[in-house]
């Protein structure tokens, strides 16, 4: 009896042992639910922000951006039409090398039988010169009927005028009048008629005219000078076909650079220091081929223009391959017996 009570000892001691070492146990059992339900959570909130993910891109995927070829970048860019208009200048340009600077741009006038028209020729007007124009047809320049009898030969003659500053006053009405009765004018729409604007009338005479007739030669005369207008044809008939020709009573002279005198050029500096001009064909009869009239066409834009109209075109015909005629018989204020023209 004496050892029962150290026997209930020792199996409560026994027993006691696994209630203290079930507690620990409890505490990382919670602990690890807890560790489970965060990892849980968080792996759900992955996937459900996935999910969400994937239905945005599934939604948008015709919105995203792609891989832009250079064509598609021209095209954003708004410069496919540029592209376009380069290719399409390079070919004009390959084909002006091969057919005279540039190719025929719309459908020209001709003689009635086809044939190519020798030449046109304009003659410099302003509006205060209808007694001048009046002489002219008078003399050597046909009208009426004559003037298309003439044309049938070849030859197109035009008095050349631009249009008031002021349009539609008084200055064009009259010219329009003249022209409706003689038809024998050539208006450029675009330039304005004035004393200081003489060389730029120039590149559109030459621009004009040779859209507007297919010849071989195109002339340029003042209103000052007298024509023998057979004698002129003659000399143009026996150079039928010679391309580059820039022909006319060549010289040069000194460049005016005293601001107030006359002949005055505000560009004289460029002339070097001699201050002399290049050789050109005097501005009271000058006559361009056709390739010539052409280039001034398609470059008139950007040519630049001095003092005086025969400077300028001299200066346009430097930079080509041009042929430089010098014919005496086109030294209108000369005393040769032998000359076409005259000052009148």
């Amino acid at each position: 009896m004496e050892g029962l009570p150290t026997t209930m000892k020792s199996e409560r001691r026994w027993r006691s042992k696994p209630l203290q070492t079930s507690r620990p146990s409890i505490v990382m059992a919670f602990f690890s639910c807890v560790a489970w339900l965060y990892v849980a959570g968080r792996l759900w909130q992955d996937a459900e922000n996935r999910k969400l993910l994937t239905n945005l891109l599934s939604k948008n995927l015709d919105k995203r951006p792609k891989v832009l070829s250079l064509e598609d970048k021209l095209a954003v860019l708004g410069c496919k039409d540029l592209e376009r208009r380069i290719v399409e200048a390079e070919m004009e340009l390959t084909l002006a090398k091969s057919q005279g600077y540039l190719k025929n741009q719309i459908q020209k006038s001709s003689t009635a039988s086809g044939q190519k028209l020798l030449a046109v020729i304009g003659v410099y007007t302003g509006f205060g010169s209808r007694l001048k124009r009046n002489v002219f047809r008078g003399t050597w320049m046909p009208k009426g009927d004559a003037l298309r009898k003439l044309e049938e030969r070849g030859i197109v003659i035009r008095f050349v005028i631009g249009r008031s500053a002021n349009r539609g006053d008084s200055l064009d009405r009259n010219i329009d009048e003249e022209n409706r009765t003689t038809k024998d004018f050539l208006i450029l729409e675009g330039h304005e008629e004035a004393q200081e604007e003489l060389p730029k009338k120039a590149k559109f005479f030459f621009s004009t005219a040779v859209q507007m007739w297919d010849a071989e030669y195109y002339v340029k005369v003042d209103d000052n000078i007298n024509l023998d207008l057979e004698g002129l044809i003659e000399m143009l008939d026996r150079r039928r076909g010679q391309d580059g020709a820039y022909i006319g009573c060549m010289k040069s002279g000194t460049v005016i650079t005293e601001e107030g005198k006359p002949w005055y050029e505000p560009d004289w500096w460029k002339f070097g220091d001699e201050k002399s001009y290049f050789r050109h064909a005097s501005g009271s009869l000058l006559i361009l081929s056709k390739n010539l009239a052409q280039y001034i066409n398609v470059n008139s834009a950007s040519l630049k223009t001095y003092a005086h109209d025969d400077i300028s075109v001299g200066s346009w015909m430097m930079g080509l391959q041009a042929t430089y005629i010098d014919d005496n018989r086109l030294c209108c204020s000369s005393i040769r017996q032998d000359k076409v023209c005259s000052v009148a």
